[in-house]
């Protein structure tokens, strides 16, 4: 504003002396600049005066952070107990419990036996020491004897049971059962056992 009005001040104040009588004393220069000047900040002033006064705007105000909700933990879960499973208090095996493969690496001496097939078919031969024997051994030995076949095995000695099946193609059958014994001392040329058709035969001591 006061820009726009400085102008036209100083061309009034140059106008204005310019009409002015000769005869009257003339102001110096610098008063009439000063004169000038002072009129045109009256002018100035007056309009400043005449605008309403700006309001000033309130201050912002700072948002203040929103508090978090609080976390709340869940309830503890009572700890399990640790689960034990109960302690198998089984009784040693009973070692005349003969229900299971002989040990033949422990059963004593052994005896030569030579065992017969007089049928053309196969025989899965059975051999059972029912009773501990001298060495506290017994328990089950299995052979596969082939059609016709002599075999010489050696087993310890003791009470002995023998059963086979006779895979005869025509119709199975069942040899035995029968029962020998087979003492310490003896001889390895009377041990035969001999398989028949439905029959074992045992030639022994």
């Amino acid at each position: 504003m006061l820009k726009k009005s400085l102008p036209i001040l100083i061309a009034l104040t140059v106008l204005l002396a310019a009409c002015a009588p000769q005869g009257t004393p003339t102001m110096a220069p610098a008063d009439v600049q000063n004169t000038a000047v002072s009129a045109a900040w009256t002018m100035v002033q007056a309009t400043l005066d005449a605008n309403p006064t700006a309001t000033q705007l309130p201050p912002t105000e700072t948002p203040s952070p929103t508090p978090l909700p609080t976390f709340t933990p869940p309830p503890l879960i009572p700890t399990l107990e640790q689960f034990i499973l109960p302690t198998s208090t089984s009784a040693p095996s009973d070692p005349n419990n003969c229900n299971r493969t002989l040990n033949m690496g422990e059963a004593g001496p052994m005896k030569n036996v030579r065992i017969e097939n007089q049928n053309a078919a196969q025989v899965n031969l059975s051999l059972y020491l029912w009773e501990p024997n001298k060495f506290g051994q017994c328990g089950y030995v299995g052979y596969v004897i082939k059609p016709n076949e002599k075999r010489k095995v050696g087993i310890p000695s003791g009470s002995w049971s023998a059963f086979g099946w006779v895979l005869n193609p025509k119709g199975q059958s069942q040899a035995g059962p029968i029962s020998f014994f087979i003492g310490p001392s003896a001889s390895d040329d009377l041990l035969r056992l001999v398989i028949k058709k439905e029959t074992i035969g045992w030639v022994g001591p």
